[in-house]
């Protein structure tokens, strides 16, 4: 059995560390150094396996270079890749971190998971973007985001799906989107009544959760300088996802994991911060937290 299966596309991302600023049209600007690093539902995948979750991706990937690049990466990690079918071309993604948020640009030729191939790992858990919920087998808890794709399709009008699905994950933009509401409080609490728990998170000032009517918020932690804030909703959704599976009561998962994003974003990438289990329960221990019962053994 596989703890988790990523149903959300994954991308080869190609960030720019150390831009000195963003172009405007007819600029130029210079920047350090550019890595690759597996991007997308990869961050969750990769973040959830060095937590010691069994963890695959079912995205397709296309046959060529870019591909190959995020394979021998995921295999590095212990990540499976389980689709059965490729993409056309792999997902790419240009990062631009700077001033503590970043820019994007991404080519997506829109191949996704198949419902076959997730059912197939005989998942504990699947993680899925809203245009993913077809690919979750029956009665699998879910944990659910939402990309920027997702909020311009369901502004307004979730998808019928997304009704019972295990945790909703949102930052603030997206709840509000999504909802049709003014305030994330009022979002959240609409937002509560299609899932078990809504998580929406907020950047520097933390997260909230609501479930059954409770709302609790847990702060941020002081990050002076992000380096790259990318993928920081998709570590949040890894560590309260291994929060979870191994336990842990509702606000100690959010604790958890608005501690794992805070403690990544200092570090380039998407997963470059990510860290381990054994360093993530040090850092917990640290700050007074309840490790989740079966969490490092």
């Amino acid at each position: 059995m596989t703890d988790l299966v990523v149903a959300t596309p994954v991308f080869l991302d190609l960030t720019f560390v150390g831009l000195e600023s963003l172009p405007a049209l007819g600029e130029e600007r210079f920047a350090a150094e550019l890595l690759r690093s597996p991007g997308g539902g990869a961050i969750t995948a990769v973040s959830a396996a060095r937590l010691g979750l069994r963890a695959a991706v079912a995205a397709p990937l296309g046959d060529d270079v870019p591909g190959d690049i995020v394979r021998d990466m995921l295999a590095a990690e212990g990540v499976q890749w389980i689709a059965s079918r490729p993409a056309p071309r792999t997902p790419t993604t240009v990062v631009m971190p700077f001033g503590g948020d970043r820019a994007m640009v991404t080519i997506d030729p829109g191949a996704r998971a198949l419902k076959s191939d997730v059912a197939a790992a005989a998942p504990r858990a699947v993680a899925a973007s809203l245009d993913q919920l077809y690919a979750v087998p029956d009665g699998t808890p879910t944990y659910v985001t939402c990309g920027d794709d997702d909020l311009r399709a369901y502004q307004r009008r979730p998808p019928a799906a997304l009704d019972g699905a295990r945790v909703l994950v949102v930052n603030e933009r997206e709840s509000l989107g999504l909802s049709g509401k003014d305030t994330v409080a009022d979002a959240a609490a609409m937002l509560a009544e299609r899932v078990e728990t809504v998580v929406v998170t907020l950047a520097g000032e933390g997260a909230i959760s609501v479930s059954n009517g409770a709302t609790i918020t847990v702060p941020a932690e002081r990050v002076e300088h992000p380096a790259d804030t990318t993928g920081a909703g998709d570590l949040l959704t890894a560590a309260y996802i291994w929060a979870d599976l191994n336990g842990a009561e509702p606000e100690d998962r959010l604790h958890w994991a608005v501690l794992y994003a805070g403690l990544a974003v200092t570090t380039p990438t998407g997963v470059g911060g990510a860290v381990d289990e054994a360093t993530l329960l040090g850092e917990g221990a640290t700050r007074g937290l309840t490790p989740p019962p079966s969490a490092g053994g």
